[in-house]
Order: structure tokens, then sequence, then C-alpha cells
């Protein structure tokens, strides 16, 4: 039998009313988990997980698991929706993968184009969500086998290629995204040594143990921030009510979003193979890869629709792509597809390369219904849109402490810790004196979020190599990643010294 003969067997099963059932409930769920900060994919599947060992309790093993399987797979990629839209209404991300959406979604809000933006977030993901599923289908195998190619050498070459990338988001100055993304490395290091078990910068607070919360820094650096801008400032732009324009798209927002969308579909897509590469790496790449290509990169940052279109594409693309490896080859990629595997034991099935020919009703049955739930995302989120646009509309005094009491409900589900409120209030005071002297907020996301990886590869690397350094550069796909990042840092230098010399020479 070919890939399509299963995956009609597949939607066979996906087809039977009480797994549509189950996959609007997963999506719906989903979307509400994205919408508030804190809860997540990763803790609204854990949550749910118990729930659906009751919901399929009559039916048979193999249709029990794949049903329970359709509906967490929904909560999934149903929180990577509903994740924009926090980020775009009230610069406030709903995970970790929407943090990057904040950038542009928020400016075009402010400018009375949240509709517009909202449209555009649901289609990118929409079309990202199908894309990663037909590559999906057909691509598994492959990309499975190529995913193994790479060792602790490539993936740290691969980290820092983004880090040296995350000078795309750092505005006029490189010096300053640089600075911040330092500082972000410096955050990621507090707490218990995953290899040595030592305490980091702790100093005997219990609390930081288990590190910093990345979540509880980005609402603070990016929600709270706003918050107090608009409160010390007194911000005129703020208190005047944006008043909400068109809904859907103009073809022109269209036109623009195309190819955002198709190169963070497939860009999202390869990054999500990837284990422990993730959304939120996808998100990031898309973002400055946008940038970069861009003829404006001068509008990035100040509402630009590709910065909303690529980066949401990417995340759900990754999404998809992270079903790959967990899977072909029982590999989890990411803590929610952790979380899937964990489900999928629970009803004794072994994940790998047996999965596909010991129960195929269950491995075809989840991806026929991932084109399913895509498509019932799409149309519960577009009408929604018109209503989530409006809350932009609310008069400041009224949305502030809605943003405040969302952050601080959002960050408290996380880890039931007053110290994590400490630290939100903390960094939204740092946040708004950053922005006000214009240190990039990316940066310093992206440093604490790869930091760990960097960190832990290298280890890796190095224990395989006995301490030698040169692994990293022997190895091909490690040597080429790191040329990409020396590449990335010494071509804008070596233009922009060119470009000073040129004006030197026609003023003499």
């Amino acid at each position: 039998m070919s890939a399509l003969d299963y995956l009609a067997d597949g939607f066979l099963i996906a087809f039977q009313w009480h797994n549509l059932l189950y996959a609007f409930i997963g999506v719906l769920i989903g979307t509400a988990v994205g919408v508030l900060p804190g809860i997540g994919p990763m803790s609204g599947v854990a949550l749910l997980m118990p729930v659906t060992a009751s919901l399929t309790a009559g039916l048979p093993p193999e249709m029990a698991a794949a049903s329970a399987l359709i509906l967490l797979a929904g909560v999934y990629y149903g929180a990577m929706y509903g994740g924009s839209t926090t980020s775009i209404l009230l610069n406030t991300p709903g995970e970790s993968s929407s943090v990057v959406t904040t950038l542009d979604g928020y400016q075009l809000a402010r400018q009375g184009r949240a509709g517009a933006a909202l449209s555009i977030a649901a289609i990118g993901s929409f079309v990202a969500g199908i894309v990663a599923l037909v590559a999906l289908v057909f691509l598994a195998d492959p990309l499975s086998d190529l995913a193994l190619q790479f060792g602790p050498a490539e993936y740290f070459s691969l980290m820092l290629l983004g880090l040296c990338a995350v000078s795309g988001l750092g505005g006029k100055s490189m010096t300053k995204a640089l600075l911040m993304t330092v500082l972000g490395l410096l955050l990621a290091t507090i707490g218990i040594d995953n290899v040595s078990g030592v305490a980091r910068f702790t100093y005997d607070i219990p609390d930081l143990y288990q590190g910093l919360e990345f979540l509880t820094i980005a609402v603070g650096l990016f929600a709270l921030g706003e918050v107090f801008k608009t409160i010390l400032e007194n911000d005129q732009s703020s208190q005047e009510i944006t008043k909400v324009g068109r809904i859907l798209p103009t073809k022109q927002d269209l036109k623009e979003s195309a190819a955002p969308i198709a190169r963070g579909s497939l860009l999202g897509f390869f990054i999500g193979v990837l284990p422990g590469a993730g959304a939120t790496l996808a998100s990031f790449f898309s973002y400055i890869l946008e940038k970069k290509w861009s003829k404006h990169p001068e509008r990035f940052g100040k509402g630009e629709i590709a910065g909303v279109a690529a980066p949401e594409s990417a995340n759900n693309a990754a999404s998809g792509g992270a079903m790959i490896p967990l899977l072909t080859l029982g590999i989890p990629g990411s803590g929610t597809t952790a979380i899937l595997m964990g489900a999928l034991l629970m009803y004794n099935v072994q994940p790998g390369p047996l999965l596909f020919s010991d129960h195929p009703q269950i491995a075809w049955g989840l991806i026929a219904s991932m084109f399913i739930g895509n498509l019932m995302l799409l149309v519960l989120n577009m009408p929604l849109v018109k209503v989530f646009a409006k809350i932009i509309e609310t008069p400041p005094h009224f949305l502030i402490p809605m943003i405040i009491a969302i952050s601080v409900f959002g960050v408290y589900a996380v880890q039931i810790s007053t110290f994590d409120l400490i630290l939100l209030v903390s960094c939204g005071i740092l946040g708004y004196f950053l922005s006000k002297n214009d240190f990039p907020l990316a940066p310093l996301v992206l440093g604490l979020v790869l930091g760990p990886m960097i960190e832990n590869n290298m280890r890796r690397a190095l224990t395989t190599s006995n301490g030698d350094f040169s692994i990293f550069y022997t190895k091909p796909l490690s040597a080429v990643f790191l040329l990409c990042a020396l590449a990335w840092l010494v071509v804008p230098l070596l233009l922009k010294r060119r470009g000073k010399q040129v004006v030197i020479n026609e003023e003499a």
C-alpha cells in the first residue's frame, strides 16, 4: 500500500463521529490554552492526559489510543494558533513561540490593523499546518534518517548560528543586540547544572534551583514593560482608543504575506524535525530570514505584516515537523511531544519504526485528524477575528488591568510561586527601561531559550571527543553552520566599513 492508501484509511478513522468531536474539543481547548500566557501547549496536554483515559474508557484499546492522541494533538497545534491572539492585541505572548509575533503584531494592532494581523496569523497557521502534514505523509522516512545525522556538535553549531543571527533583531545597533544576547545567556546559567548537579548563581534561594521560568521573563519584558510605559510616560498614543479598521486582510496584505508564509512553513517544518530545536527557534529563525530577505528591513518592528505571517507559519509548521521524530524514531523533539509519547506508552503503544506497521490505525488516524483539526481551527478562528479585534478598542484604563490580570494569572499558574510574581514585576520594570533606551528585547529572550541547549550540546560533544574542540569544525555540517554564523557577523561589519570608506572618498 502507498502512503495515500494508508492516509485514506486514516481519514476513515478520523471521520468517525466521536473522533471528530475529540478533534474539535482538542482544538477549542488548545486555542484557549494558547491565549492564556503561562499555560502553553505542554501544560495543556499534560493536564488533559488523565482526562482522555476517562473519555475513552469504553472503547477498544487501539481505538481508545487513536481517540486520545487525536484530542491531545488538537490541543498541541490549537495552542500554536491561539498564542498569536494576545501577542498581537496585548503585547502578551501566549506561549514561548509567540514572542516574535509581538514585535510587529502589536504595532499593527496599535495602527488599527489588528483584524488584518489576526487574519493573516490564522491563514498562515492553516497553510503551514497543511504543508507540514503533506510533508509528514511523504517525507517522514528520509527526514528521520537526516535528523539522526545531527549529533551534539551539529546542534551546538546550529544554536550558535541562531545566536549570531539574532543581530538581525537588533534594530540599528548590533552591539546592543549582542549585549542583550549575552545577558540572556547569563540568565540561562542560573539554577542546578544538569551535568554536575552543582548550584550556580542561586545564592541559596530555593526558588532559583530550577532556573528562571522562560515565560515569566518574556511576559514581564513585553506585556508589563508596555504597561509601565503607558503608566509612567502617560503615553498619549495609548490613551487614545485605537479604532479597529478593516477586519479581513487586503489584497496587498495577502500578496505581501504569501511568500513569507511559504518560506516560514518550509523552514519551520525542517527545524521542527530536529529533536530539541522546537517551535520557538523556528519562529525566531523565520523572522530573521524575512528581515534579511525583505527589500524594506527598516519596516520590521514597526508593523510589517510579513513579521506576523512568517513566525506564525513557522511555529505551526514546526509542531507538524516535531511529529516525525516522535512517530518514526520514538524520539520526542520537544516537551509537548514528550508528553504525547507518554500518552502513547500509557496505551501500550511503542512509538518508533514499527509504529506504522504494528499500529497503522493510530499513526494514520492521527495524521488524518490533524488535517481535519487545522480546517476546524481556520473555521473557528476566522469568525472570531472580529470579536478578538474589538479588544483593542477597549480604553486603556480598562485594558491595562486586564493585561496585568492575564499576566499574573498565567505566570502564577505555571509553578504557583510568589517568587515568579516578583520576577514578573522586576522584568516589567527592566523591560520598560531597556526599550526606552533602544535595547532590543528579543535577543535576550532567544539567549535565554538557546543557552541551556548550547551548553548541554557543547558538553556532550566534548565528552565524546575527550575534550578535543576540533570536533566542531571537522564534522562537515557543524563546520558549515559555524562558517554561516561567522559570515552573519562579519559581512554586515565589512559592508558598513566599506560604505563609510566610499563616503570619505566622495567627500575627499
